[in-house]
């Protein structure tokens, strides 16, 4: 009896094998290492939220070049305190990705700011003042 156990059947693997190959080079698990992002449009900014769970935020690195926002994280988990230890299985944990977004010209570039909470990291990208819309009023007959 083997401790290791594979939960997968030869057909669910066929069938993922040819629902998704590898015609690109290495795009087979994109799904899988590039977060989701939603990217709500409100009235006085964009708001981007990043799925990212697992992850602190010293791990994550946001730049901003002219008009290119990119958002990048890189984690490895090799702890060195269990050197003695012997395995019968060990998996490593390797993660990274990057995410890069053109900003239009209607952002404050100098008032983003982000934060990280229960999984998800948030940007708040502030609209400039000129391209916030002007409220409804109405105009008196002269």
């Amino acid at each position: 009896m083997s401790l290791v156990r594979r939960n997968q059947s030869l057909f669910p693997s066929f069938l993922d094998d040819m629902a998704r190959p590898d015609w690109f080079g290495g795009l087979e698990r994109l799904s899988d290492t590039v977060p989701a992002v939603n990217i709500k449009e409100q009235d006085k900014a964009f708001a981007l939220e990043l799925a990212v769970p697992g992850m602190k935020k010293e791990d994550f690195k946001i730049e901003l070049d002219k008009d290119v926002l990119t958002v990048s994280a890189e984690v490895s988990s090799e702890s060195k305190s269990e050197e003695d230890a012997v395995y019968s299985r060990r998996e490593f944990k390797y993660a990274s990705f990057k995410r890069v977004f053109t900003l239009p010209k209607a952002i404050d570039k100098d008032q983003i700011n982000a934060s990280y909470t229960d999984g998800v990291l948030n940007l708040t990208l502030p609209k400039l003042e000129a391209a916030i819309p002007a409220p409804k009023r109405l105009v008196e007959i002269a």
